[in-house]
């Protein structure tokens, strides 16, 4: 079970760890890349300690710009209104 669930707004960058992160208890932090996100993990652990809490966020906000055309090709094509005469 997660220690708490946390928003993604709630938690900091960190340039050098290249991470998401969010105080432990045990007094470290949690962890979770931009990589881990993109494939949808939810999931922030503590490198220091068993606890991990779960991370709030929408996926798409993470997405590849690669991966936002494949998703774009997939949406059916808007539908245009015809005038019959």
């Amino acid at each position: 079970m997660s220690y708490d669930d946390v928003e993604i707004e709630d938690m900091e960058w960190n340039e050098e760890l290249q991470a998401f992160t969010y105080p432990c208890p045990c007094g470290d932090f949690f962890q979770i890349t931009k990589d881990d996100l993109q494939l949808g993990e939810e999931i922030a652990r503590c490198p220091s300690c068993s606890l991990y809490i779960t991370v709030v966020y929408n996926q798409e906000d993470f997405l590849r710009d690669k991966d936002k055309s494949k998703k774009k090709d997939l949406e059916p094509a808007k539908q245009m209104p015809i005038s019959v005469a």
